[in-house]
């Protein structure tokens, strides 16, 4: 199946007073219809050739005010959940440690998984970093502390010529944040799968920020065999559920540059006795902007 069009969206108000952000109507005229491309070949995705002390997989995603989770995975056990970084290629002045797990899924044990906030940092500054206390240097760009802010849209991604041509789009871009709305590794129970696409998207997952959510090719649940859905997903892209004060990392909030993103899940329950809907019902709830904000 092929990716979603991406989009870049920015976001340009003079003020954040309104109500109606944007109407968009779409007419067809009955000239014509859709006809959807064929499908491409997977990507041969290389294998992991890296020691096993050092970080793969590698992205980050926004954590609260001024902060970022760094995630990546290691075989190594030794390997601490620790980040070092700065302003200055080479020269790391901050560190954090973090926590990490790991799943099994059926005969499959994956590597482990590391979860590392870091902050407070400086809006729109490169930050540079290392993963565990070895391996390559990453970088990444904070986003731009208030408006205009640019976010990148893709949803459905997989691992096939469709996703290396949307990423190609996406590295053309001069975003700050980038959403998917679920459907990430197309794994559907096959968990090396999540290792090749996490090794795929690193490139661009590891220099912004990548703020998703799930879809069914997350849901992985196997009658019997494996009872709990979303495994692999949760383990390996948490999110800032907690910081929004969600009780599921299925759906969260997130405020970044005064706009205001909700991420739902319409995958788990969202009836009115569900914790999603309650969660978003609640008078204090942080779904909502705490403050003047665009609520997108």
């Amino acid at each position: 199946m092929p990716a979603f069009p991406v989009s870049s969206y920015r976001m340009k108000l003079p003020s954040l007073d309104f109500r109606l952000l944007c109407i968009l109507i779409v007419i067809s005229h009955g000239y014509g219809s859709y006809v959807r491309p064929p499908p491409r070949s997977t990507l041969s995705v290389p294998l992991d050739t890296k020691s096993s002390s050092d970080p793969q997989q590698v992205h980050v995603s926004l954590s609260g005010s001024n902060r970022m989770r760094i995630s990546w995975m290691t075989s190594d056990d030794t390997v601490r959940s620790i980040v070092k970084y700065g302003t200055s290629s080479g020269k790391y002045t901050s560190s954090s440690e973090g926590e990490k797990t790991n799943y099994r899924y059926l005969l499959y044990k994956s590597a482990n998984v590391h979860h590392v906030v870091i902050g407070p940092l400086a809006a729109g500054t490169l930050y540079y970093y290392t993963c565990g206390g070895s391996g390559p240097e990453f970088s990444f760009k904070t986003p731009p502390a208030q408006l205009p802010i640019a976010f990148a849209v893709a949803g459905d991604l997989g691992q096939t010529g469709w996703t290396k041509s949307t990423l190609e789009h996406v590295q053309q871009m001069n975003y700050d944040v980038l959403l998917l709305p679920g459907d990430l590794s197309y794994a559907d129970d096959n968990q090396p799968l999540w290792d090749s696409f996490g090794r795929l998207v690193e490139p661009l997952a590891s220099s912004r920020p990548w703020m998703v959510t799930q879809g069914n090719h997350e849901v992985e649940k196997i009658p019997i065999l494996v009872s709990t859905p979303f495994k692999a997903y949760n383990a390996r892209w948490k999110m800032s559920y907690q910081e929004s004060g969600s009780p599921s990392n299925l759906f969260y909030s997130f405020e970044v540059a005064g706009a205001h993103i909700l991420m739902l899940g319409s995958y788990t329950d969202f009836g009115t006795d569900s914790d999603q809907y309650k969660w978003l019902q609640a008078p204090d709830s942080m779904a909502y902007c705490s403050d003047p904000c665009t609520l997108v």
